[in-house]
């Protein structure tokens, strides 16, 4: 018995372990990135071993970049492409995987199969079509020709599919019996039931607008309506590979994401913990 606990301890310490590593490579980036942004024009940026703490604090590289280029207006683009790059995909993602796991009809294991295959397919693959599509119907330069080909997505539907069929069958039958419809079931009852999982469906979601670059450069010509991500593009030629003022402008661009994290970050961890225990 002392051996099996003592055994479990050394294990639990080799994972911690392991999580702080992973933790410090994964962080070391980002802080390379917010210390080159505070420093000054004398530093040195490309330094072994690399120098984290400025010499000098300054925020001069940030007003720089505020001023030089219509940050602002960068911010708005991107918001609006976010918003709807979350909303659609929570609604459209949901109402896909409710029949898919709430009703029994013919087929319904094949076409979820099917669409679990398509995530299988790079992105690279259907880029072309999908840009023959939007260049067909007219979407060419508009917000709309960016927003609906990532309106929905396999793994959100594998997503809000696994959440809807946590939730016991009881629950349902309880509110057809009460007389509530379909729509009624899915809006009311089985959504709020599943909040972390659209949470978690929210966040990443949001990330993938936030960060979309390839698809805004292909799809829109005129700069003010770039997104920040393009905005941060031009910044490179602007400053001439100016490391500092492009690692400003890459932590004005982390601002919402880490905001937006925070905010869900109850939800998130409930998902991540509900799934682990269903696991």
């Amino acid at each position: 018995m002392g051996c099996n606990i003592k055994r479990k301890t050394i294990n639990t310490i080799i994972y911690h372990i392991i999580l702080i590593l992973i933790a410090i490579v994964t962080i070391i980036p980002f802080l390379w990135t917010f210390s080159t942004s505070l420093k000054g024009q004398n530093e040195a940026v490309f330094s072994f071993p690399p120098q984290f703490i400025p010499q000098t604090i300054t925020l001069e590289n940030y007003v720089t970049v505020w001023n030089t280029l219509p940050i602002p207006r960068y911010f708005i683009n991107s918001i609006i492409l976010a918003v709807f790059g979350v909303i659609l995909p929570v609604i459209l993602c949901s109402m896909a995987a409710f029949p898919l796991a709430r009703m029994e009809f013919r087929g319904r294991q094949a076409i979820f199969l099917i669409i679990m295959a398509t995530m299988m397919i790079p992105g690279e693959v259907t880029m072309i079509p999908t840009y023959l599509i939007i260049n067909r119907v007219g979407l060419m330069g508009s917000y709309a020709g960016i927003i609906l080909p990532g309106a929905v997505s396999a793994f959100g539907i594998f997503l809000m599919r696994q959440a809807f069929l946590s939730i016991p069958r009881e629950v349902e039958e309880s509110a057809l019996i009460d007389g509530a419809k379909v729509w009624q079931i899915w809006l009311y009852i089985l959504l709020p039931m599943v909040k972390p999982t659209i949470a978690t469906l929210s966040i990443l979601s949001f990330i993938g607008s936030w960060n979309n670059f390839l698809w805004p450069l292909l799809i829109l010509s005129d700069p003010d309506t770039y997104p920040l991500t393009l905005g941060l593009y031009k910044l490179q030629g602007t400053f001439v590979a100016n490391t500092r003022l492009i690692a400003a402008g890459a932590m004005l661009a982390l601002i919402p994401i880490l905001v937006v994290f925070l905010f869900f970050q109850r939800y998130f961890i409930e998902a991540a913990y509900s799934s682990a225990v269903k696991g």
